[in-house]
């Protein structure tokens, strides 16, 4: 780099400004010369007057205090003879007041008035209940010169026994002080003038190129970094121009490869499935992005800096430093009454290769439908045990029985054969209902779809069941009159109607009555099968179409119900594109719904 010659360095400017601010300085000085001034002169005024005061305050004393004989002048009189004699152009006026404030005499001739009258003035009462000397400036409201006043307390044997209240005229002091001011003002604003004049001819060679380097700052802030600072010669600031050019330069590439990358990243964390938090050094949220805001279901004004464990809902149980050292997922469960919400957090700690933490990364992870999963695999495993083991355990018992000799008992051996096979048979039904959906889960079937009409389709199921009913049960039929043509697999919406049927039938007390519907709106038909049964309770019948799941689970076995056949008839009716629910009210029995689509002939008409 050029070295930089002595006349044009920055050095010299910089002496140029050293020696005007010196001189300003010197106006400084002078202006704290006359505030020194002002305040010893003050100083000087009051310390005489204070000095007077202190011997005027003796002799009140002594007046006060004075035994007095008859023929002899009364303390007022002595008084004012001794306040005669004090008016000067300095004193104004002198009170003398007792303790009681009570105004005794006054040096002014023309105020004898308010000798005998209580005082008013603050000063006064303040020097008399506080044993000191008060004082203070006021502006006459007549002259509008200023007034020191001053309240000293006469003091005998440790009690005070009243008080001198004097008004001084200090306007003088003043006066002069003004005259000074003005004699160092005509100085001073030439001197301001020549350093004014000075300082805009030096100040402009340094300032305009600084000016020139602070404009392009400013477009590089707003990301222009194509304008070039202008270089006015080679001394420092010069070489400063030069660097920062250099630097617009070497910015612009940094800004675009900060840019490429921060555009990459943003695509990640958006595309993202799982939710990203990022955190500084103290625990407080810094970035977020949107699928971690979706399943925290919270803005994103209420996230940022924010404690991250407040955020996740676990400060009452973890510290940041926790999280820090945590080496495994943490669950959190977000679950309300209404429906579950659990998610996955693993944490990751930012550090630097020195180790210090710099933040902390957290990814949270929808694991509600895991959870579910697991919950009902094993719910499932635990309810195929429990059916499987209940038959098998009652074989195993009546199968010992027999081997221990009832089969010789012909009474005894037929009945124990008859609930062994019995109890065969409802194992059999359950691995083929277990397996039937297995299949549906797995997809792994075809519906036979065939164009029927239903209302004769419904009518042949019901006539079936009407054929073997028991006694105690009526069947109504409340079907239209108009024939509907559906889209079906007939074998399994039989099904779907045996089971629906058949639980109708087991749960129809005597006299009961079993309802058949159909209702049409829009393009879709929907079934109705009623029942005046024991009903369900509100909060289980959503519930019912679950796998397993009895509301009596003793009852229902003992009728050979194997838990499974209202989860395959909502299969069957979900693969057919419809959907199937149950209403019921606890004693007042229940109604079962499903839908289906409506066939249309080629005029868009139902048929």
């Amino acid at each position: 780099m050029q070295k930089v010659g002595y006349f044009k360095s920055i050095h010299v400017k910089i002496v140029l400004i050293y020696v005007l601010l010196i001189i300003i300085a010197m106006q400084i000085i002078g202006l704290y010369f006359v505030r020194g001034l002002e305040q010893t002169l003050r100083e000087n005024f009051q310390q005489s007057i204070t000095d007077r005061v202190d011997l005027l305050e003796f002799s009140v004393r002594e007046e006060i205090l004075k035994i007095r004989h008859e023929g002899d002048a009364t303390v007022e009189q002595s008084l004012r003879s001794i306040l005669s004699g004090l008016n000067s152009y300095d004193i104004k006026e002198v009170r003398v007041i007792d303790e009681r404030y009570q105004i005794l005499a006054t040096s002014d001739i023309n105020n004898q008035s308010i000798v005998g009258q209580r005082s008013i003035d603050e000063l006064v009462r303040k020097s008399i209940t506080a044993e000191t000397v008060f004082d203070n400036i006021y502006r006459d409201s007549k002259t509008k010169n200023r007034v020191w006043i001053l309240a000293t307390p006469i003091v005998s044997q440790g009690n005070v026994i009243g008080t001198l209240y004097m008004e001084s005229n200090i306007e003088n002091v003043f006066g002069q002080m003004n005259e000074i001011n003005q004699i160092l003002a005509g100085g001073t604003a030439i001197a301001l003038v020549i350093t004014i004049v000075l300082g805009i001819l030096i100040a402009q060679t340094i300032t305009r190129p600084i000016s020139d380097m602070r404009r392009q700052a400013q477009a590089m802030a707003k990301g222009n970094y194509s304008r070039k600072v202008r270089v006015y010669g080679t001394d420092e600031i010069g070489q400063l121009a030069i660097a920062f050019n250099h630097l617009t330069n070497r910015l612009q590439e940094a800004q675009s490869t900060t840019e490429a990358e921060r555009r990459k990243l943003a695509s990640v964390l958006t595309n993202m499935t799982d939710g990203v938090i990022a955190t500084d050094r103290k625990g407080r949220v810094i970035l977020i992005n949107d699928p971690a805001l979706r399943l925290l279901r919270i803005p994103r004004e209420m996230v940022l800096n924010r404690p991250i464990i407040s955020v996740l809902g676990i400060d009452t149980s973890l510290s940041f430093e926790d999280l820090i050292h945590s080496k495994e997922a943490m669950t959190l469960d977000f679950s309300t009454n209404e429906r579950p919400f659990i998610l996955r957090a693993n944490f990751s700690v930012i550090q630097k290769e020195t180790g210090f933490v710099n933040g902390l990364i957290a990814v949270l992870h929808d694991n509600t439908e895991q959870e579910k999963i697991d919950m009902e695999r094993r719910e499932f495993v635990a309810n195929v045990s429990h059916e499987l083991r209940t038959p098998l355990t009652t074989m195993s018992s009546y199968l010992e029985a027999l081997a221990d000799g009832a089969w010789k008992d012909e009474e005894i051996a037929p009945s124990f054969l008859q609930v062994t096979q019995t109890e065969t048979e409802r194992m059999i039904r359950l691995v083929n209902d277990l397996l039937q959906l297995s299949k549906m889960d797995s997809r792994d079937y075809e519906l036979n779809r065939e164009i029927v009409n239903f209302n004769q389709f419904f009518n042949r199921i019901i006539n079936r069941f009407e054929l073997s009913k028991p006694q105690h049960v009526t069947f109504h039929r409340m079907l239209p009159e108009t024939q509907y043509l559906v889209d079906i697999d007939t074998d399994k919406l039989t099904q779907v109607m045996d089971n629906i049927i058949s639980n109708a039938l087991k749960y129809s007390p005597d006299g009961g009555n079993i309802r058949f519907g159909i209702v049409v709106k829009d393009s879709l038909l929907k079934v109705m099968i009623s029942d005046d049964g024991l009903g369900i309770p509100t909060e289980n019948v959503d519930r019912i179409f679950d796998r397993f799941y009895r509301v009596d689970r003793a009852r229902a076995r003992s009728m050979g119900g194997t838990g499974l056949g209202l989860a395959i008839a909502r299969e069957m009716i979900e693969a057919h594109g419809g959907s199937i629910w149950a209403e019921s009210e606890e004693g007042h029995g229940t109604t079962v719904f499903f839908t289906l689509e409506i066939e249309m002939d080629e005029d868009g008409e139902w048929d």
